[in-house]
C-alpha cells in the first residue's frame, strides 16, 4: 500500500480489485493470498505454487483492469 502514495505522485492511477471478484475472496477452507486491494499469492518459503483460487483472482483482476481501462481511452 505504501507505493500508492508514489503513483498518485506520478499522476498514475491504482485500481484496488474491491470485493468484486464474489464469493472467492471469503473462502476460508485453503490458504490463499490476495484482498482487496488486489490478487495476491501465500509464497511461503517458496515451494509452493498458487492455488487456483489464486490464479482466477488475478485474471478476474486483469480483465477488471482492462475494461476501466477501456473506458479511460476516450
Amino acid at each position: 500500500l505504501t507505493a500508492v502514495t508514489q503513483l498518485a505522485h506520478h499522476d498514475m492511477l491504482f485500481l484496488p480489485l474491491g470485493y468484486n471478484f464474489g464469493r472467492g475472496m471469503f473462502k476460508l477452507d485453503e490458504v490463499k493470498g490476495g484482498s482487496s486491494y488486489g490478487a495476491g499469492r501465500f509464497a511461503a518459503d517458496g515451494s509452493r505454487q498458487p492455488a487456483e483460487l489464486e490464479l482466477e483472482q488475478a485474471f478476474h483482476q486483469g480483465e477488471y483492469v482492462g475494461e476501466i481501462a477501456k473506458e479511460l481511452k476516450h
